[in-house]
């Protein structure tokens, strides 16, 4: 394992309409696709990209790249992402539409506002810079992106969640894909923050996974806007929720995970930090051997419940500590809730405002 290649990065759907955008402009406005074309990442850096598609009409010229995604497990790799471009009224600008497989934005809360197509700010700053480079300052054009086959893609994705309807999002800030990036999970937590507070809710639950989403959905008769899928990083979305305030928040998880939440792990990934079982018998003293010979977090919960002793709870009130020391001074109403395999309610804490706590200057709350 000490020789594995590393891991070859690929480029965004932003990345890719640019270069598709850039080429067509050149189409309508010369006859003649460049390709390979080269685009201007955010950073200044220059990449090139061979056309998979160029057609050109007397009004429009269309280009497609096929998205490379590197070695990231990209649900749009492989995508062919299609920018046709035609001519807009002098003064008009860049006019961005969706076309097939790319979604409208029908709630508030996220960078571009409702009724705009999903493309994200960078890529429409790309994709302009690309044609002024063509065409000049102010270019007028219809700039509409398409991806075949987008909107079933889009149902593996938060889209519908965030409100956007009809297919995926043009993305990326960098133009570069980075195998197994925690930037875009964090990037989603934040924007389904941004659209909770957006959509005036007062009440929102971040899960580690599925089985506790479905769980805390229930408990609380939450709708699915007020659903975050945090997974394991429960403190991108605790320092998230510092600066940008909610009325309340329930935190949901298996007992594995919370149990590293109780003792202090803000990333809670099982290669990055592993359960301090010692710690955990001290919370049981009862059950020390069980616990440091269980083959899981979760066998340990099972035989507490049998031997009448509320780990879960015991876990949760621990974790609350730790959640609730990140959003100190916030007056936010928090709450834990641990859940079995099965969904049951396996412990959780009375929801509680935080506002009288004191920050804790072991952990990292800058970002």
């Amino acid at each position: 394992m000490t020789n594995r290649t590393p891991l070859r990065r690929g480029w965004t759907t932003g990345a890719c309409a640019t270069a598709a955008a850039k080429s067509a402009c050149a189409a309508l406005l010369t006859g003649d696709f460049p390709d390979p074309v080269t685009i201007t990442l955010p950073n200044g850096a220059t990449t090139a990209f061979t056309l998979a598609e160029a057609t050109r009409t007397e009004t429009t010229a269309t280009a497609a790249i096929v998205k490379d995604a590197g070695d990231d497990p990209d649900v749009t790799h492989g995508a062919l992402i299609r920018v046709t471009l035609s001519p807009a009224p002098p003064g008009a600008g860049l006019i961005f539409r969706a076309g097939e497989g790319v979604g409208t934005i029908t709630r508030p809360g996220l960078p571009i506002p409702p009724g705009e197509p999903a493309i994200n700010p960078v890529p429409r700053a790309m994709i302009r810079t690309a044609l002024t480079e063509i065409a000049g300052p102010d270019p007028d054009f219809i700039v509409e992106i398409a991806i075949p086959g987008g909107e079933t893609l889009a149902e593996r994705t938060l889209n519908a969640r965030l409100g956007i309807i009809g297919g995926l999002s043009i993305l990326g800030t960098t133009g570069i894909v980075i195998p197994f990036s925690c930037a875009a999970w964090i990037d989603s937590i934040h924007r389904g923050i941004d659209v909770a507070r957006a959509s005036g809710l007062t009440h929102i639950a971040g899960a580690t996974g599925r089985t506790s989403e479905r769980a805390v959905q229930t408990l609380h008769a939450l709708d699915d806007v007020a659903l975050i899928e945090m997974g394991d990083f429960v403190g991108g979305m605790l320092k998230y929720l510092r600066r940008h305030q909610l009325p309340r928040v329930t935190i949901a998880g298996g007992v594995a995970k919370i149990t590293k939440l109780a003792q202090g792990r803000l990333d809670l990934h099982s290669k990055r930090h592993a359960v301090d079982r010692a710690a955990l018998a001290a919370l049981a003293p009862a059950l020390t051997a069980p616990i440091m010979e269980a083959n899981t977090i979760a066998e340990i919960l099972t035989l507490a419940q049998s031997s009448g002793i509320d780990l879960g709870t015991t876990i949760a009130d621990a974790a609350w500590h730790t959640a609730a020391s990140v959003l100190a001074g916030t007056g936010t109403t928090l709450d834990i809730v641990i859940f079995d395999r099965e969904g049951r309610l396996a412990g959780r804490t009375t929801p509680s405002p935080v506002h009288d706590l004191a920050p804790d200057p072991g952990l990292n709350l800058r970002s």
